[in-house]
């Protein structure tokens, strides 16, 4: 991929996105002698503290000190408490009690950042489901320290009501969100910065018709397994593959929509909020499981995060 950055002057909160590819280096070596603000990474869906750790030591080597909270693979079974919940089936779920342990881990991740910083202020990066728990975690624990919510891939959207072929993964925990978490904004003391990969374009799953369908979309790895699988997929006719038409059943879930641009397994439509200085990159994958910072570079990798660091140094 070559990059041909085209940033442009930082804009007010509104709808507008900025598009960017992402290759070379564009932000100077940092000043050593400068301090600054730590950065809080929150886990996506599946993922554990491992999975960043390229990214961490990546951000340190621009001076910025990271802490990722502390999350294994198998944590993420305690979301199954959710089921006895009956607004679970009534779609109506809400982020706590199911949510408490997550919330819980990044309060500890907070509470260290701070020490470091001596109680100043933080950047929180959330990738994934981390983008939207940290909305969560920053309305439910009021936590005036963190000036920017940088989020990478996550579904920020609920997805729409009334599509035949769509359930909602998250059983009403976005629409939760949406409704009782602060809106986002872009000010002096508080900014969100969404990010939106475009790595591959979904397609609809019979030619022009798109059947009520559904694949369920249970973890990054299952997504990230069946995309690394169907590289070499046979196209037919209509130029879809079982790889496009996968992953477009996959953004379908998340955004109502099939034949759109996404990360591979959240849509660019969804990974933005109004308010909210929002950003996409071509060629961009969405998860750590299965990157390559060659040929299949996700959010982390060295050379797309050179795209977004600036706004974590100042």
């Amino acid at each position: 991929m070559a990059l041909a950055p085209c940033f442009k002057p930082l804009p007010l909160p509104s709808k507008h996105t900025w598009r960017l590819s992402c290759t070379s280096s564009v932000i100077d070596q940092p000043d050593s002698s400068v301090t600054r603000r730590p950065a809080v990474i929150l886990p996506g869906l599946g993922n554990n503290t491992g999975d960043y750790e390229k990214l961490a030591l990546t951000l340190q080597g621009y001076g910025i000190s990271t802490v990722v909270a502390n999350v294994s693979r198998i944590d993420w079974l305690r979301n199954a408490a959710g089921l006895v919940d009956p607004n679970y089936w009534r779609g109506t779920l809400q982020p706590r009690p199911v949510l408490d342990w997550y919330l819980n881990r990044v309060d500890e991740a907070i509470k260290e950042a701070l020490k470091q910083s001596q109680g100043g202020s933080l950047s929180i990066i959330g990738h994934s489901a981390g983008g939207w728990l940290a909305r969560v975690y920053m309305e439910e624990f009021n936590q005036a320290n963190i000036s920017l919510l940088l989020t990478l891939g996550s579904p920020l959207q609920p997805p729409p009501k009334g599509v035949p072929g769509v359930v909602d993964q998250t059983r009403g925990l976005l629409y939760y969100v949406e409704e009782n978490c602060r809106k986002a904004v872009y000010t002096p003391e508080l900014r969100y910065v969404c990010i939106a990969g475009r790595y591959i374009q979904g397609s609809k799953f019979f030619g022009n018709s798109d059947p009520s369908v559904t694949i369920p979309v249970a973890t990054e790895q299952s997504v990230s397994d069946a995309i690394i699988a169907s590289d070499t997929s046979t196209i037919t006719s209509n130029g879809a593959t079982f790889r496009t038409r996968f992953v477009g059943q996959g953004y379908k879930q998340v955004c109502g929509q099939a034949d759109v641009w996404g990360d591979g397994v959240v849509p660019e439509v969804s990974a933005h909020l109004e308010g909210a200085l929002n950003l996409s990159f071509d060629g961009v994958y969405h998860s750590p499981v299965g990157s390559d910072d060659e040929s299949r570079p996700w959010y982390g990798s060295p050379a797309v995060v050179d795209q977004w660091v600036h706004h974590l140094l100042n």
